[in-house]
């Protein structure tokens, strides 16, 4: 079964967390696939993906592109995954959308912003809702240096 962590942004915006993030999962040899809320948000993750540092940036694709396949990261608006990623990232307010069943992913993340009382409303509903279906969660904060701390 997939395990579903979450991630509370206390310090930082979404830009410098979600490379970094990603940059770890690549590190472990995963295919990710970051999901959005909706198609306005694929631009803008496209964009930092590209340029959220001048000496690096994160090769990835869109999934409507047509060598997604090939790309170690696509974004998307939808439940595809065109790369058989094994690492879900949902940002955004994007809705968790896992059978827990079937899944294929090794791990889910939802990154949300803790500063966006939207965002917080939305992680707690879905938290409450995959804990009810039986996905083992975890829940990671930053701390002040802007680090991970696991809580729970």
């Amino acid at each position: 079964m997939t395990e579903i962590w979450f991630y509370h942004l206390q310090n930082q915006p979404l830009a410098r967390a979600l490379p970094t993030l990603l940059e770890k999962a690549l590190e472990r040899g995963w295919r990710v696939a970051v999901q959005t809320a909706d198609e306005s948000g694929l631009k803008g993750i496209d964009d930092m993906l590209w340029t959220y540092a001048p000496e690096s940036f994160l090769a990835h694709g869109l999934a409507r592109d047509k060598d997604a396949v090939r790309q170690p990261i696509v974004v998307t608006c939808e439940s595809d995954n065109p790369n058989g990623a094994t690492l879900r990232v949902y940002v955004a307010s994007a809705e968790v959308d896992l059978d827990p069943a079937t899944s294929g992913y090794e791990r889910a993340m939802l990154v949300f912003d803790g500063r966006v009382e939207d965002e917080v409303a939305a992680a707690r509903k879905q938290w409450s809702r995959l804990k009810g279906q039986g996905f083992a969660l975890a829940y990671w904060q930053q701390n002040d240096e802007g680090r991970w701390e696991k809580k729970m």
